[in-house]
C-alpha cells in the first residue's frame, strides 16, 4: 500500500500557495511546513501526511517524470470539475478537463499540471 506521495518543486513558497488552494477542494489541508517541504493530510483524518511537495533532497532542479502522475480519488464529478477549475485559477495548466475516460466507462477524470509541471489528476467512479 502507498504510504504517501511526493512531488518536487523549485519554488516551495509558490507551490504551497498553489497546493493550499487546490487540495482544499479534495479535503486535504497542510499540516506540516519546513524549509524543504509541505505535507498535506485529510481533514478529519488520522493526521497522517498523504501528500508532500518538496525541494529535491539532492539540491538539484526539480523535474517531473515523463509518464508520472498523482491521482486523487474524490466523491463526485462536481469535485473533479472544481479541482480542475481551481488549479487553473491558481496558475496550473490543463491536461484535460472533466470527462469519462474511456467514454462510457463511468469513471470521470480531470488532469492538470502544477507550477513545476507535475501531472495531477482528480477522478471519481461516482456519477
Amino acid at each position: 500500500m502507498i504510504g504517501y506521495v511526493m512531488v518536487g518543486t523549485n519554488n516551495l513558497d509558490k507551490a504551497i500557495i498553489f497546493y493550499d488552494e487546490v487540495l482544499k477542494i479534495i479535503n486535504l489541508a497542510r499540516k506540516d511546513t519546513d524549509d524543504v517541504c509541505a505535507g498535506y493530510t485529510q481533514n478529519n483524518g488520522d493526521g497522517s501526511i498523504e501528500f508532500y511537495v518538496t525541494k529535491p533532497a539532492n539540491k538539484k532542479t526539480a523535474t517531473f517524470g515523463n509518464g508520472t502522475q498523482v491521482s486523487f480519488l474524490v466523491s463526485s464529478r462536481e469535485i473533479v470539475d472544481k479541482f480542475h477549475e481551481i488549479a487553473l485559477k491558481a496558475g496550473g495548466t490543463s491536461e484535460g478537463s472533466g470527462g469519462e475516460r474511456p467514454e462510457g466507462s463511468g469513471v470521470y477524470y480531470s488532469y492538470i499540471r502544477d507550477l513545476d509541471g507535475n501531472k495531477i489528476c482528480a477522478f471519481t467512479n461516482n456519477k
